[in-house]
């Protein structure tokens, strides 16, 4: 008889210690993850979606990541500072779908005063993303261009290249 109820009072208590664990994992799911359900199947389910959601969110910030690494490496000048004392502005300008990306470091200058840059050449600033890559800042800027004929990109690289 005492064995039955000592079984009982441990099982009591893994439900309890369940209840409190399966709480806590609902309690670190996102809003948009719970969607109301209630069923301790339901929240371990969504528990698992959302560790996946991560998994491909993480996947796809190292690629990011290892893009950035791989440009800053390959278009900002290599490691051992060879040319860094002459000129320490990298500038890269490459099609893209919306018209043309430009790609660049220049440190000790204003963005503001490379965007007006950009606008003198005709250029339509649609977006720009900042990064801190190896301790330097990159800019990305996107813009549009109506006609490419009537920009002289290896001009405007220059310009870019000599500003201070």
């Amino acid at each position: 008889m005492d064995q039955k109820i000592v079984h009982r009072e441990v099982e009591k208590q893994r439900r309890q210690e369940m209840a409190t664990l399966y709480a806590s994992l609902r309690s670190l799911l996102p809003l948009e993850f719970i969607k109301g359900k209630r069923s301790t199947s339901d929240q371990l389910n969504e528990a698992v979606n959302y560790i996946e959601y991560l998994q491909r969110n993480i996947k796809h910030m190292t690629s990011k990541r290892d893009d950035l690494m791989r440009l800053s490496g390959r278009s900002f000048g290599s490691s051992n500072g060879e040319g860094r004392n002459e000129n320490p502005n990298h500038v890269v300008i490459r099609p893209c779908l919306v018209g043309v990306e430009i790609v660049f470091s220049i440190p000790q200058t204003p963005l503001s005063s490379v965007l007006q840059v950009l606008r003198e050449y005709g250029l339509c600033v649609l977006g720009c993303i900042s990064s801190n890559v190896n301790d330097r800042l990159i800019h990305t800027v996107q813009a549009e261009v109506n006609d490419l004929a009537l920009i002289d990109f290896a001009d405007l690289k220059d310009t870019l290249s000599l500003m201070k």
